[in-house]
């Protein structure tokens, strides 16, 4: 037994923590920040002020988890971000292609404490901030209601990635809340005046059928006049969870301390919402459906943006502008809401998206006035038109991953964070980012240190796309139709294509590319034939185009809607190959054409975007003179995923041991293998209620072998399923050749191969800090972030 006797005061328990990097905040930009800079090496304290990781992705408030990919809506191909944020959408679709929330955050919790260097703190609320001078942060401090424990946290380098900038508020970084004014940026969406006007705030609703009966009695506070929401009569009794995403709320009022009003104002709205679905009479379907689950607490949108040595615009988005500083990249639309939410009478969002994905620079990244203050998530320095579209989680996990790597070359060196701005730095950074599979558009991989770039390649066989199969589905041109197809400079397309026609009809074909080499949007025409069809079975459609073009880029060869005719299909799948279809994808725009109006700033295109599997199939074309863009040279050229080209060595669909060869005239000693895979970066993996029909991605390679010259295994694979292997040789291996062999997906996927890496033991980049003890010598394998 322990008595305590009477005190004047006592203190709670409080234990101090002292790392390289302090994170507050732990959605998906704070994880991911953390997961990368302890990869680096650093000792990172992350801490999250619930109970789980993942903020608005989590089980708490169920969103999922999306970025510039936009639900294969727009046309930012092969947009998904890479890095951490793409390793787990890859392992979270193989484990849970049901999208269960709790097996997010069960995922998510087992990334952060399989790094060593992390160490979590979760319940945990920051609440004070100590600085070293004024404009540096000392500590911060914490405390946590569930072991009523006070943690001081040092460190030199801070990160704010806590939504509301909470460590960024105290320590009296700039920022700003509401919209600017369109004369401060030239902003032709932003309003003529600026305001205090947010996004609000969103609870969602998980509904579930029992088989039986249900009935519901609605609590007292819950809303009883369902009118009173403008747009009442779009709800039903199929759409739960973040497809509701429109019952939002609280965007004029404080979104920082009024979120407890919010939140209460929400339940009225769900709870009147339910009551409206079970008993106002119009949904008798619902008769067996219960309430499920609830959120407890909303999932915040717009609060404070923080001001860094440069805030994202507007034109940065729509006009695609190159920044010296890139570390990261958007793509979803300028995405902005009425303030009044749920009870505004205008459509619930107003998007509008780019041609292609954006930079986002490095000066967005950290405090303009508190020197050693990253910033990550929501936060980050950027206008309010700009954040409608950087503030989505996936584009904010991926500047997060930019920050972790920046904080790890800030600690080498022992500077902060804007000495990474100058050019020979941040080319270092760019570096590391690549090499820990993080896109960057416009900036290939530049790496000395890679000996593949410096072998001689050869390959077993590589891809000349002469036909496509013509085993697949008819398919309609109600919608028109287009096969995107990679070209080399001075290459005319000529072709067939088997038709199904029930009338006599005229075809009209275009041949398209776009205006930027790499864009994906099909708006520049360069010719159009017609093409005259009888009725019948089996018509061969032959187009022959007589434009050559100039460079290397996607051509598009587009079939236009007629509901007489279908063309063949084919069950064949290539990597950096897509049928697109020119129609509206309802999630993210309203119709198949974006027009806005004329004076806001941004472009009028079609939209033309891929089916989900198992749709999706490509037209059965039969090329006169085959595609020759799938050369074994590609694995070193600096890019890991189809931009202008498809960027892959693919060997032939014919080819039974699909075998690439790297010779170097004297030996080599490697210590390090890296490969990417395709895992079809197009996909956009939506962590929860959308459900998917693959665990594995089709284009993904699962077996493979790595041989040195004597023919002896190094490394083998049999169940691989992510984009980025790691493979590291302990002790190191001397040779003069590799053989990667690798087993192609499936016979109607040919194997395909990004990028081949390899490194000798001085090569290590900062982003390949894992340690070999001498109990783990052997060939250690890395997928992503656990050994093997």
């Amino acid at each position: 037994m322990q008595l305590a006797p009477p005190v004047s005061h006592r203190e709670p328990r409080t234990v101090r923590h002292d790392a390289d990097l302090v994170i507050v905040g732990g959605g998906m930009a704070g994880t991911c920040c953390a997961i990368t800079a302890a990869r680096a090496g650093l000792a990172v304290v992350l801490v999250q002020d619930r109970p789980v990781l993942g903020g608005n992705a989590s089980s708490e408030i169920r969103l999922w988890i999306l970025g510039a990919t936009s639900h294969m809506g727009n046309n930012n191909r092969w947009a998904r971000e890479g890095g951490v944020i793409d390793e787990i959408l890859v392992e979270n679709t193989f484990r849970n292609p049901e999208g269960n929330p709790l097996f997010v955050d069960a995922l998510l919790l087992e990334k952060v404490v399989a790094e060593p260097n992390i160490t979590l703190l979760l319940n945990t609320v920051i609440h004070e901030v100590t600085k070293r001078d004024a404009d540096t942060i000392a500590s911060v401090r914490g405390f946590c209601s569930q072991n009523s424990t006070r943690y001081d946290l040092h460190a030199p380098l801070f990160c704010d990635a806590s939504g509301d900038g909470v460590v960024g508020f105290m320590a009296g970084a700039a920022f700003r809340i509401g919209a600017e004014a369109r004369a401060e940026f030239g902003e032709g969406f932003a309003p003529e005046r600026g305001n205090g006007e947010l996004l609000g705030h969103s609870l969602y609703f998980y509904s579930k059928d029992v088989g039986r009966p249900v009935q519901f009695t609605p609590p007292s506070f819950a809303l009883l006049d369902i009118t009173k929401i403008p747009r009442w009569r779009h709800f039903n009794a199929k759409e739960h969870g973040c497809k509701l995403w429109w019952i939002e709320h609280g965007g004029l009022l404080d979104t920082v301390h009024d979120t407890e009003r919010i939140k209460w104002e929400l339940w009225q709205v769900v709870y009147g919402v339910w009551h409206h679905i079970k008993n106002s009479g119009r949904f008798p379907e619902a008769e067996n459906l219960t309430l499920e689950w609830i959120g407890t607490i909303p999932g915040k949108r717009e609060s404070r943006r923080f001001e860094g040595d440069y805030m994202l615009r507007q034109q940065d988005i729509v006009e695609q502008r190159a920044h010296p500083d890139a570390v990261a990249f958007g793509g979803w639309a300028i995405d902005l809401h009425p303030a009044e939410g749920v009870f505004s009478d205008q459509p619930g969002c107003t998007q509008w998206h780019a041609k292609g994905v954006y930079q986002i620079p490095y000066r967005c990244l950290y405090s303009r006035n508190i020197s050693n203050l990253f910033l990550a998530g929501r936060i980050i320095s950027a206008s309010h038109v700009a954040f409608g579209s950087s503030r989505v989680m996936a584009t904010c996990a991926h500047a997060g991953q930019a920050v972790g790597l920046a904080a790890a070359l800030c600690r080498r060196d022992q500077s902060l964070p804007r000495a990474l701005t100058a050019p020979p730095r941040m080319a270092e950074l760019q570096r590391a980012l690549w090499r820990s599979a993080q896109h960057i558009p416009g900036v290939p991989l530049r790496d000395d240190a890679n000996l593949a770039a410096r072998a001689h390649l050869t390959a077993s066989s590589e891809l000349r796309l002469a036909r496509f199969e013509p085993n697949g589905p008819m398919i309609s041109l109600r919608d028109a139709w287009a096969m995107m197809l990679p070209v080399e400079a001075g290459t005319r397309l000529a072709f067939t294509v088997e038709a199904e026609v029930d009338a006599a009809v005229e075809l009209r074909v275009e041949l398209r590319q776009s205006s930027r080499v790499d864009n994906h949007t099909p708006d520049v025409t360069l010719e159009t034939c017609t093409v005259s069809l009888a009725a019948g079975r089996g018509r061969q459609v032959a187009v022959e185009f007589r434009h050559a073009f100039a460079d290397a880029r996607y051509a598009f060869v587009c079939f236009f809607g007629n509901e007489h005719v279908r063309l063949r299909g084919s069950e064949q799948r290539v990597t950096g190959v897509l049928a697109l279809c020119h129609q509206a994808n309802l999630a993210v725009a309203k119709s198949a054409v974006q027009s806005p109006p004329a004076d806001i700033g941004v472009d009028t295109f079609e939209f033309w975007h891929p089916h989900r599997r198992p749709g999706g199939h490509n037209l059965a074309l039969q090329l006169r003179t085959p595609l020759a863009s799938f050369a074994a040279q590609n694995v070193i050229n600096g890019w890991a995923r189809p931009t202008n080209q498809p960027n892959a060595w693919v060997a032939d669909f014919a080819d039974r041991a699909p075998t690439l060869m790297l010779r170097w005239p004297e030996p080599q000693t490697i210590a390090r293998v890296e490969l990417m895979f395709d895992v079809d970066y197009d996909h956009p993996m939506e962590s929860v209620l959308m459900g998917h029909a693959e665990r594995r991605m089709p284009f993904c390679v699962e077996r493979y072998r790595v041989l040195e010259e004597a023919g002896t295994v190094i490394a083998a694979r049999a169940d691989n399923h992510h984009a980025r292997n790691v493979i590291v040789l302990a002790p190191p291996v001397t040779t003069r050749a590799l053989r990667i062999e690798l087993t192609a997906p499936a016979a109607n996927v040919p194997a395909a191969l990004f990028e081949g890496r390899c490194y000798g033991a001085g090569g290590r980049s900062i982003t390949a800090a894992e340690s070999v003890s001498p109990a783990m010598a052997g060939k250690l394998f890395r997928t992503e972030s656990a050994w093997l």
